[in-house]
């Protein structure tokens, strides 16, 4: 079933080439490669979202990027799509080091410098990175969202569930949004759990306690609207959570270890929603901003871009600007500007490397400048 799908999803591939490119970084002493899809509505001129899509174990980059899609999803609502590649686990299977007990495999580390890497190349909102994956991708969100939760606003698992200890090593600095999607018949990561996995109901009740929402939830029957798919679906909402945080639950009834409404069906597969559709509608709710008590916590964002650049740099900022200037390396101040800017003219610099500085209410931050 494997190797089907994967012809089939390499037919799509050969159709759609050039949508997505492929790029790799270094973290921890490992080459590390990741697929990023930009929307022909990406111009560079406002932030936009990020949103991780985490494959299955066993499966990759390119396989969940069709099979998991939400490229028109991102054509559409304009934000920046990154489906990361795992390492290889002790047998050679692609994995994600969700349990943490591969030594010298820092997941958690690659996703936050892979957010740094994405955020030079292009304009991120950072108040707005969400991560989500299909069964290990699943598993791996949640730890995410327990342990880099500085960054990542809100988690979707798609067939996956947290280890039974990891609510015991759970820690997020905020209030977390959290979907999970569920199959009842799933035989891979069963409902009800087992010796080292969670069941799903107990793990959406342990963020419903931590985000403080309502213990009874909203129920609804989504329309069965395909009579073929051999399984049904309810959708329960746990709401009036901590800064409006949500806990989201899609149960699926005889469904298995499926995305539902996939573009392949290799398994009972739910077809009366669309998984990716339904991820992206609750995490756009929320920005980083919104989910922490108090404003201040609001870490300050500041961009430039392009960087390098030539001719005009553009900046971007959540802070009132006193001054921006910019240096050579020996601290002579080149360029000048009192108040609140969003651009400057760099023309007159030679190609170098340059140092700017932000004044805000006696203090200074500085960001390196390469010009071209």
């Amino acid at each position: 079933m494997k190797h089907i799908l994967l012809s089939c999803l390499m037919f799509i591939v050969v159709v759609s080439l050039g949508q997505s490119t492929v790029s790799t970084i270094v973290h921890n002493g490992l080459t590390r490669s990741y697929r990023i899809y930009v929307p022909n509505s990406y111009t560079g001129n406002v932030a936009v979202p990020l949103v991780f899509n985490l494959h299955g174990y066993t499966s990759n980059a390119i396989q969940q990027e069709f099979y998991g899609d939400f490229r028109g999803i991102a054509d559409t609502a304009n934000f920046i799509l990154v489906h990361p590649d795992g390492t290889l686990d002790p047998n050679g299977n692609t994995f994600w080091n969700a349990f943490g007990a591969v030594a010298g495999v820092d997941d958690v580390g690659f996703i936050s410098a892979l957010i740094d890497t994405i955020d030079q190349d292009y304009n991120i909102d950072l108040n707005r990175v969400y991560s989500c994956g299909m069964s290990n991708g699943g598993f791996m969100s949640y730890r995410l969202a327990c342990e880099l939760s500085n960054r990542i606003t809100a988690v979707a698992s798609v067939t996956g569930t947290m280890a039974t200890n990891a609510p015991a090593n759970c820690n997020p600095e905020k209030p977390t949004p959290v979907m999970q999607i569920h199959g009842t018949a799933d035989p891979t990561v069963p409902y009800n759990g087992n010796a080292n996995m969670l069941p799903i109901e107990t793990v959406v009740n342990w963020w419903v306690n931590f985000n403080q929402c309502s213990i009874t939830p909203s129920i609804s029957n989504v329309p069965n609207s395909n009579l073929n798919d051999m399984c049904t679906a309810e959708r329960f909402v746990y709401s009036g959570g901590i800064n409006g945080s949500t806990v989201e639950l899609f149960k699926v009834t005889s469904g298995a270890h499926t995305w539902p409404g996939a573009p392949i069906v290799i398994g009972v597969t739910n077809m009366d929603f669309n998984a990716s559709v339904e991820i992206w509608r609750f995490f756009s709710q929320y920005s980083m901003q919104s989910l922490l008590s108090n404003p201040s916590e609001v870490s300050v964002s500041f961009k430039i871009f392009p960087n390098p650049a030539k001719d005009v740099l553009h900046l971007e900022t959540n802070q009132i600007m006193d001054r921006v200037s910019i240096t050579d390396l020996s601290g002579k101040r080149l360029i000048s500007t009192d108040g609140q800017v969003d651009k400057l003219d760099i023309s007159t610099l030679h190609p170098g490397v340059y140092t700017l500085i932000v004044e805000h209410q006696g203090t200074a931050t500085t960001h390196k400048l390469a010009i071209d």
